[in-house]
């Protein structure tokens, strides 16, 4: 037994072949095309990889995209499975107004902080920030309630809208400097300090609410760049939704 998990972001897809669907499973092979060359994968890297037996993906970029990835999984004999948030799972109860209209990457990656938070200890109010083409920062209660979270333009798009909107102004290579002296350093700093001050209110907000301190993880293509810059603690988790992904499919497919 086989298990392809898939993230599709806004610029990337990744994806992860797993010995079986479930947490901790041997990782088998994996890879990311940018989302222009996806249609690359079925001669390319997939063509040489274990038949899967099971798939479960996440996909934020529309369903344009998700029929391209359905179309290179047809060297498969298997069906394609797509997370949709739903009023709970996997321990996880969705607190947004309209649970659907959550982004599915936010909701798995929160099922996958969660799990490996009780993997290593108690349940604890708990803290998920994605660092990527946008940032959100996620807030859950120790029963595992998701209470709400932020959603703000990553580095990228923070430092295009400053180019086009300002005359003089370019996308820099700067520093995050204390004190910055130079146009590269003030953005790069600027736009750093931006998020982190976003997710530090988000800490203080569940921290008010639930009287504990909470667990902070952070993942994301980006996370590394912000981690040095947080003014508390994080785990930095190289990629949550690939965690998510296998939990919920512990539960969809061997529960099954």
């Amino acid at each position: 037994m086989t298990f392809l998990a898939i993230d599709v972001g806004n610029t990337r897809l990744k994806w992860a072949l797993y010995r079986g669907p479930q947490p901790g499973a041997e990782l088998l092979a994996q890879g990311a095309e940018f989302l222009d060359h996806i249609d690359r994968l079925a001669e390319g890297a997939w063509a040489r990889l274990p038949v899967p037996t099971h798939m479960l993906g996440c996909v934020v970029a529309g369903d344009a995209i998700k029929r391209r990835v359905e179309e290179q999984m047809e060297l498969w004999d298997v069906s394609a499975h797509w997370v949709v948030p739903s009023s709970h799972e996997a321990g996880l109860v969705n607190g947004y107004d309209h649970p659907a209209r959550l982004g599915c990457d936010r909701w798995v990656a929160m099922i996958g902080a969660r799990q490996r938070m009780l993997a290593h200890g108690p349940a604890r109010p708990l803290i998920v920030v994605m660092v990527g083409t946008a940032v959100t920062v996620e807030a859950i209660d120790s029963a595992g309630m998701f209470l709400g979270g932020l959603i703000l333009p990553g580095h990228g798009i923070m430092l295009r809208a400053l180019e086009s909107g300002t005359a003089g102004l370019h996308v820099p290579t700067g520093e995050v400097r204390l004190f910055p002296t130079n146009t590269s350093d003030a953005l790069t700093s600027g736009g750093t300090y931006a998020i982190a001050g976003a997710v530090e209110r988000m800490v203080q907000h569940l921290k008010a609410h639930c009287g504990a301190e909470p667990v902070c993880m952070m993942t994301g293509g980006a996370g590394w760049k912000m981690a040095p810059s947080m003014t508390r603690p994080f785990e930095l988790v190289d990629n949550l939704i690939f965690d998510g992904l296998l939990e919920i499919a512990a539960r969809r497919f061997v529960a099954a």
